[in-house]
């Protein structure tokens, strides 16, 4: 059993190279568009299967299916499983048949939210979400080593930021979306809408995928393009094997700097993903469809973000990123100052405020939660570059929910009603604190350079 696993899911043999220049390029461009908008709006659908207890929160607390804290406990299980799963799946992504690999954990993914609409059991809830983290790692990695293939060294960057727009593809069906089947239906509708949407788009995916463009007969993107990485010196720089590669990442404390800034922004990313609409409900009085809408103004003007971020590097900077990450993440910090600090009644100032969050969130965690590391990285280890800042960036994530979970529950105030509210003063300050150190700890790094 475990070997037909392994051969269904190893990377394909090179096919003799075609000598027709024109059905070369006809076959390219084809494959290269139906890669990108796979795994674009692919995973954008996985974001929605991860999302779905996010706008959940409120109706489970009301319900008394669990409190915060048990809540922060769930969301740093499957954060938990998600950051080491994108390590292992990074570089098992590297030598994968990616047509194969990425459509699978979408579709095991939905099948598990399908399974959460239907128990109310803490501790299953907690193994089905952590379970789900896991499949959910065979996302992000697995698609940025698909685009390394199919695009390359001078146009990662544009691509790169243009597939982030799945992020806010996902969550803004999410926080509109399945925010309705919640409101209208209940909280188990908005698992079993995400479920029953992602079958749907693991089937599609699986049908417009392509593994790397070798098994096709075509030659690898770097001579297609004539696009080959050099060192200083003009001198083209040595292509490594996988191994090598995977050892190579390991080994550079670049990737590792940038880990633990991709670790700060996603403790102030997820703030925002799982805490922000319970903050506006507790804090400001907005109801669900209203403090979903507000939050929603976040992916929608994150597709700017990250759609110019990659462009923006790319034209103007020779794709070096360092500059504009460190504008982006200024504007995370300013817009999370305005979010958490405007009184109540200004629901415009609120939905203003996640936009420019959206905006600068998408560009620098398109920029520290991946490209900046696939940059200095050889070609054959994307996946491992991926996956080694995934488990910095998850650890984050899995940090931030058990922390502010801690916080959220210490700070609960109980009314003469019976009603439970809660401070977010504390949490606030560890949210943003988090976000300054992410962008500071990047200019250690100002000066790596580019891999083949």
């Amino acid at each position: 059993m475990i070997s037909k696993i392994k051969k269904f899911y190893k990377g394909g043999v090179s096919s003799p190279l075609l000598q027709d220049s024109k059905l070369i390029t006809s076959l390219y461009q084809r494959h290269r568009m139906q890669v990108f908008l796979s795994i674009t709006l692919g995973y954008g659908f996985y974001y929605v299967s991860r999302l779905a207890l996010s706008v959940a929160k409120k109706p489970m607390l009301d319900a008394k299916v669990m409190d915060v804290q048990e809540m922060g406990l769930m969301g740093s299980a499957m954060l938990f499983a998600y950051g080491i799963g994108k390590f292992a799946n990074g570089f098992l992504a590297d030598r994968c048949n990616m047509k194969r690999f990425i459509p699978t954990g979408l579709f095991i993914s939905a099948l598990i939210n399908l399974l959460l609409g239907f128990t109310t059991l803490f501790w299953v809830f907690v193994l089905l979400w952590a379970l789900n983290g896991w499949f959910q790692s065979m996302g992000a990695a697995p698609s940025i080593v698909s685009l390394s293939q199919w695009f390359s060294n001078r146009e990662r960057g544009t691509y790169y930021g243009i597939w982030y727009v799945s992020h806010n593809i996902g969550e803004a069906i999410t926080f509109v979306g399945i925010a309705f089947f919640v409101s209208t239906y209940g909280w188990q509708y908005g698992f079993g809408s995400a479920g029953a949407i992602c079958v749907f788009a693991a089937i599609i995916m699986y049908h417009f995928m392509s593994d790397r463009p070798e098994t096709l007969g075509l030659p690898n993107i770097c001579d297609y393009k004539n696009d080959h990485a050099e060192n200083g010196n003009g001198v083209r720089v040595k292509t490594l094997t996988v191994k090598e590669a995977q050892l190579e990442v390991l080994k550079n404390p670049a990737i590792w700097i940038l880990g633990i800034s991709s670790a700060c922004m996603y403790i102030s990313r997820y703030a925002v993903n799982n805490w922000a609409v319970l903050f506006l409900q507790e804090t400001k009085n907005y109801s669900l469809m209203m403090a979903g809408s507000i939050i929603s103004s976040s992916p929608i003007m994150g597709i700017l973000g990250s759609v110019s971020c990659g462009f923006i590097s790319d034209r103007f900077f020779r794709s070096r990123r360092n500059i504009p990450n460190l504008l982006f993440s200024s504007m995370v910090i300013i817009s999370l100052l305005i979010f958490y600090y405007t009184p109540p009644g200004h629901p415009w100032i609120d939905t203003i405020a996640m936009g420019l969050f959206g905006v600068g969130i998408s560009a620098s965690v398109t920029f520290l939660g991946g490209l900046m590391a696939v940059d200095i990285s050889s070609r054959s280890a994307t996946g491992a570059a991926m996956g080694l800042i995934g488990v910095f960036s998850y650890a984050g994530a899995t940090l931030q929910d058990a922390i502010s979970g801690y916080l959220l529950n210490a700070n609960k105030v109980t009314l003469a009603s019976g009603a439970i509210t809660y401070d977010f003063g504390p949490v606030i300050l560890f949210w943003i604190g988090a976000a300054i150190v992410a962008t500071l700890l990047p200019l250690l790094v100002w000066n790596a350079k580019a891999k083949e």
